[in-house]
């Protein structure tokens, strides 16, 4: 059965462990995570927690040896070959650091958030950007996902 025009059942966990004020709201999330996995999927569960500079950097230390903290981290789920379950895994959203990197990037903070989650979320499905020809191809999808949520290309310089 094809997914292009089925409805995505989707169980989003939003975890706010942040003083941050300025955060989107659980519909712009779901918004956001069903633009990056349309088309891909009809169930999908996952979390997102949005964290402050301190636990980013924690968790991108002990993951990926780097100490300091970053916009977003993702953590596929996976399952057993035998077992299949809906769950992609979790995203790790800094505020702080998404907040930063809009102001230096002259970007409006809601089309920077956005353009975080729906990374995060190509990186759940197995997308990503650690040569030239993966970059392009994931850097080719964003585009194009966030375009259709009415943001501006995220790659162009603003």
């Amino acid at each position: 059965m094809s997914t292009s025009h089925t409805k995505l059942e989707l169980a989003l966990d939003l975890q706010i462990a942040t003083d941050n004020k300025q955060l989107p709201t659980q519909q712009d999330f779901e918004l956001w995570v069903r633009t990056a996995l349309r088309n891909t999927m009809t169930e999908a569960e996952l979390t997102v927690r949005v964290v402050d500079a301190e636990e980013s950097q924690a968790l991108n230390s002990t993951y990926r040896g780097k100490d300091k903290p970053t916009n977003v981290l993702s953590f596929p789920f996976e399952a057993p070959a035998e077992i299949e379950l809906p769950l992609l895994g979790d995203l790790i959203i800094c505020a702080s650091v998404v907040e930063h990197e809009a102001i230096q990037q002259n970007k409006p903070l809601q089309a920077h958030w956005a353009h975080m989650v729906v990374h995060g979320c190509l990186h759940l499905l197995g997308y990503d950007h650690i040569n030239d020809i993966e970059a392009e191809e994931m850097e080719s999808i964003e585009t194009q996902l966030i375009e259709s949520l009415g943001f501006n290309n995220p790659y162009k310089e603003q």
